[in-house]
């Protein structure tokens, strides 16, 4: 393709790899009768293929990741068949890292010259990685409105329990409502607000855990015992989270769940790593869970391994649950 002019552009073989090499497109070849498919530079790289010339798909499905290989091997058995353009998105391994490929042509032998068909592979990791956090996100977003739910409906029984009128009920309920309220404030400031200074890890478990103990007193049945220590309004959220969790866990199936149940929550400083510990007393008996961890127990461990440098483990006592998050102080103040 050319026209006349001063800078007059064709579209020859050179300009057109350095149009792909722009675009990171990676070019193969398929012969319909032998088998054999040819891979460009970027290609090769891309499968990681050493050699020069001709591969068969037999040797590059041992680089698919087994998950994919049979949707793999079918879409490319239907291709020939399959009218208009097609594409097919796949993992590979690659130096021991999972990269996603697409891979795109057109099918019913459409271009197809000297039983050869052509087409392109495109390396789609990022994007393919950006749908895997929109889909987490969308699942802790739906995680939590859940458990907002039960959270809403726990706080309405205990309310319901203790109070003796439905004015009594409705004041208690509004408080514990508040108090949920303001942890929410703390923890996301409104628009425009300005905090010159971390929350203090006190405040945010007073506010947080309030709605299940009553009133901050020496007998209530949460009882909170930390050291100063400040909490950076990046991980603020990411710890309201995890106490959220365990909160819910134990008005559902712990401590909170009873009258006469208590939570003990301390903790205590060792260098730079802060130790928190969770502890539950006069519940119903509590047992270790079956098989692997539920999305809210992934949850909180993926947020303390991730985004608060260290590790959360259980033990499962006769008298309650026992929970130990180990933090990295550094984080926690971020």
């Amino acid at each position: 393709m050319s026209w006349e002019g001063s800078s007059a552009l064709v579209w020859d073989a050179e300009r057109l790899r350095i149009a792909t090499n722009a675009a990171g497109i990676a070019l193969w070849s398929w012969n319909v009768d032998t088998d054999e498919i040819a891979l460009d530079e970027r290609a090769r790289a891309l499968w990681c293929v050493q050699k020069e010339g001709v591969v068969t798909f037999e040797e590059l499905s041992g680089r698919i990741h087994p998950a994919d290989l049979e949707r793999v091997r079918t879409a490319f058995q239907e291709t020939r068949a399959q009218a208009g353009a097609y594409e097919i998105d796949f993992r590979i391994r690659q130096d021991g890292e999972i990269r996603w490929i697409s891979a795109r042509g057109q099918g019913a032998d459409v271009g197809i010259v000297d039983r050869i068909m052509f087409g392109v592979f495109l390396d789609v990791t990022g994007r393919k990685k950006a749908e895997e956090a929109r889909e987490m996100l969308a699942g802790e977003m739906s995680h939590r409105v859940k458990n907002l739910f039960s959270i809403a409906s726990a706080l309405t029984a205990i309310a319901a329990r203790s109070a003796t009128t439905t004015q009594e009920m409705a004041h208690d309920l509004t408080q514990r409502l508040t108090s949920l309220g303001r942890a929410h404030d703390l923890v996301r400031p409104s628009p425009g607000e300005m905090r010159e200074k971390p929350a203090l890890l006190g405040d945010l478990l007073w506010i947080l855990l309030a709605p299940y103990g009553g009133e901050v007193a020496p007998n209530s049945r949460v009882r909170v015992s930390v050291t100063e220590v400040q909490v950076g309004g990046i991980t603020a959220s990411t710890l309201a989270l995890v106490v959220h969790e365990l909160a819910t866990n134990s008005v559902k199936y712990g401590a909170l769940s009873t009258p006469s149940g208590t939570l003990d929550v301390r903790c205590t400083v060792r260098d730079d790593e802060v130790v928190l510990v969770w502890e539950e007393q006069g519940g119903p008996p509590v047992t270790a869970p079956n098989g692997g961890m539920g999305y809210g127990s992934k949850l909180v461990a993926r947020s303390i391994s991730g985004q608060l440098g260290g590790a959360i483990s259980f033990e499962w006592l006769s008298s309650g649950m026992v929970a130990t998050l180990r933090m990295s102080r550094a984080r926690l103040a971020a």
